[in-house]
């Protein structure tokens, strides 16, 4: 086998394999731009996780829209290796074929590197979903004895993952999502977690950020001051001692807590319960498909 025929097969398989790659993020981009709205939109609250669960729906596209055009790459060069396909460079200088082909290689490692890391990613997103499923489902045994769960709501300042409205309160709960290879607990400091297999401590300024943002938000909305008690959920970690009287630690099975966790000043009247409910269901209605 000649460089001029290896030059050409490649040639001819990347080109396909291109092709192939718009073909599908454009069919993806329209059906997107077609998908619209979704029906009785104004009756479709975002479920637990929802903005993961979109972002996992676009990673599984991107990632097999990869996966197809390297399947493309490999059954198009071994059928033009196979049939003796049209040699594109006969005559050509072998030093502009090695340089061809180390660009072909190039781009073949370029589109290689974007698959692993989407794979990468679509791993990590799979796995915050599942942990803000699990919170979420547990959030929904207790909230009718409660009030109303909502999820992912949008402030000026970032997104909670879940907010539990009731007489007996606002709790801002926020999901923190780590892997480990066996099983440890976490406690909680003055401003961020300490995990049991790691001396590195995680931030939560995000966490405080985004629950600051969410009572300032609800006091312009009531015209009076509201606290909203700020939860962190951290699923599959054994909960130690937290020194932070601001914040509940709680896991999947602990979260229950929520309930016995207030004060009677955290106490709201209906109208109140009404007013913040309505701003909710407004804000985390499903608006795309």
């Amino acid at each position: 086998m000649d460089i001029q025929a290896v030059s050409g097969a490649a040639t001819v398989a990347i080109v396909c394999a291109i092709v192939f790659l718009i073909a599908a993020k454009s069919w993806h981009l329209l059906t997107n731009a077609l998908s619209g709205s979704p029906n009785f939109a104004d009756s479709i609250m975002s479920e637990a996780a929802q903005r993961f669960r979109d972002e996992l729906k676009a990673l599984s596209r991107s990632q097999s829209s990869y996966l197809g055009a390297a399947l493309v790459f490999v059954v198009i060069y071994i059928a033009t290796i196979a049939f003796n396909g049209p040699e594109l460079f006969v005559g050509y200088p072998e030093w502009q074929l090695y340089v061809l082909l180390t660009a072909l290689a190039a781009a073949a490692l370029f589109a290689l590197y974007r698959l692993i890391r989407t794979v990468f990613a679509w791993r990590t997103v799979r796995f915050m979903r599942d942990a803000n499923i699990a919170i979420g489902h547990q959030l929904q045994r207790i909230a009718s004895a409660h009030g109303r769960a909502y999820h992912d709501v949008p402030t000026s300042a970032g997104i909670v993952d879940h907010v539990l409205i009731g007489q007996g309160g606002v709790y801002a709960i926020n999901v923190v999502a780590r892997r480990h290879l066996k099983k440890g607990s976490v406690n909680l400091g003055s401003n961020d977690l300490h995990f049991s297999n790691s001396e590195r401590t995680l931030p939560i300024v995000d966490v405080i950020a985004t629950t600051n943002r969410l009572e300032k938000e609800f006091r312009k909305i009531l015209g009076k001051n509201i606290r909203v008690r700020s939860v962190i959920a951290v699923p599959g970690w054994d909960i130690s001692d937290q020194t932070d009287n601001d914040h509940l630690l709680v896991n999947e099975r602990t979260i229950p807590m929520i309930s016995g966790w207030k004060d009677q000043k955290d106490y709201l009247m209906n109208e109140d319960v009404h007013a913040l409910q309505k701003d909710l269901t407004s804000r985390c209605r499903l608006l795309i498909s």
